[in-house]
């Protein structure tokens, strides 16, 4: 069965949550606010969070900066994931990944249908590794990222989770 293996070594990442929006704050960022505290409560380090507007290239700037940056094991992106004309944080993903996880797009959407239906097909919530890290980009509501992170991440980045995880496959994501 899936599940925490309490006899293994839980080993904390770091993880930068970067907030993508034309209109937030750090007064007002409740989908930062949401994730930032669900990783404290699991265990791993905050190693970084900004605010950057919707930009292609302020997103691709900060996603290579944090991407360079050892303390960072783990971007979480929230916002610009819609269909609308701003919403580029997909773009910018693409411009920085050199590989997709093209099965957490497809699984955050059958969970999100649990919660909102099929608007969920507006959601292009996607996911890749960028030289030796995780980059996730969700949308920006807070119901969007409890269900990412309660549903996916909490569970993929936990060393323990069995029968495998994110986590223990970081030493191996630059082999060649």
């Amino acid at each position: 069965m899936p599940g925490l293996d309490e006899s293994r070594p839980f080993i904390p990442v770091g993880i930068a949550i970067l907030t993508v929006s034309d209109t937030r704050t750090a007064a007002d960022d409740r989908s930062g606010d949401l994730l930032a505290e669900r990783v404290a409560a699991a265990g791993p380090r905050l190693a970084a969070r900004t605010i950057v507007i919707d930009d292609r290239q302020a997103i691709v700037d900060r996603l290579r900066a944090w991407v360079a940056d050892d303390a960072v094991d783990v971007v979480i992106a929230t916002g610009g994931t819609g269909v609308t004309g701003r919403d580029v944080t997909p773009e910018a993903f693409a411009q920085v990944c050199e590989k997709d996880i093209p099965g957490f797009g497809e699984l955050f959407r059958w969970l999100s249908f649990q919660s909102i239906g099929t608007s969920t097909i507006q959601s292009r919530a996607a996911a890749g590794v960028a030289d030796g890290t995780y980059l996730f980009a969700l949308p920006g509501s807070t119901g969007a990222c409890k269900d990412a992170w309660d549903g996916i991440l909490r569970d993929q980045l936990d060393s323990r989770h069995r029968p495998c995880n994110f986590v223990e496959l970081l030493p191996r994501l630059r082999e060649s």
